[in-house]
């Protein structure tokens, strides 16, 4: 259970890959009708708004489909730190691992371990100075197996998170544990369809991960 982080009115900004954007409208207004998406920041927004009212925080959704920690910075001044957030959530590092697996005849860019953890340290640099804080949610795969290579990898990234956020004192979301908690007693097909995209359960799970890691409230029954 974390601390209780925000104050009454903060801007609270999501940064991510297609978890995050989950099918937002891009054309509607920030804290607007569809700008949310369909996914946990969705979830965030409405539990926000309907449970603590008093506390007026606005939440903006600026995932989009596809990033890499690469592509996030490429934009991250746009659409980060031109929008003066009071905290800033991360979960990027999924499609860093994915390409290695689903990009090889397309040629696309890789993300090393080593860029990915170089390009993070960047993006904290630059933006701690400028926000109250940020809130890093690890990347996830909905993957029992740990010998698994691809869930590997996403171990190996996650821990790159784990470490920058230990090293930076931020607060740390360890979505991969959520899940892996659930995949004791469920299939993995409850969660996901390709091991990535979360269905809806999977997208509360994720909820569930920030709620407790912010202080909001302990959600765990």
């Amino acid at each position: 259970m974390g601390q209780w982080l925000f104050d009454k009115g903060d801007r609270l900004l999501f940064m991510g890959d297609s978890i995050t954007d989950s099918n937002r409208l891009y054309e509607a207004m920030p804290a607007g009708w569809g700008s949310w998406g369909d996914g946990y920041v969705n979830l965030l927004n409405a539990y926000t708004t309907a449970l603590l009212p008093e506390e007026e925080l606005m939440v903006v959704n600026r995932g989009v489909s596809g990033n890499t920690i690469v592509d996030l910075e490429q934009r991250w001044s746009a659409d980060a730190l031109a929008f003066n957030a009071d905290w800033i959530t991360v979960m990027i590092g999924v499609n860093d691992v994915w390409r290695h697996f689903d990009g090889t005849f397309a040629q696309v860019p890789l993300v090393s371990i080593a860029e990915f953890e170089a390009c993070y340290r960047r993006l904290l640099d630059q933006t701690l100075p400028t926000v109250k804080g940020m809130i890093l949610l690890s990347p996830f795969m909905v993957e029992s197996s740990l010998e698994d290579a691809m869930r590997q990898r996403v171990d190996a990234y996650r821990g790159v998170v784990e470490k920058l956020a230990e090293e930076y004192q931020l607060s740390y979301g360890n979505v991969q544990a959520k899940v892996d908690e659930f995949l004791h007693h469920q299939s993995s097909y409850v969660l996901s369809s390709d091991r990535v995209h979360p269905s809806l359960a999977g997208h509360l799970l994720i909820a569930q991960t920030w709620l407790e890691t912010v202080g909001i409230k302990e959600t765990n029954r």
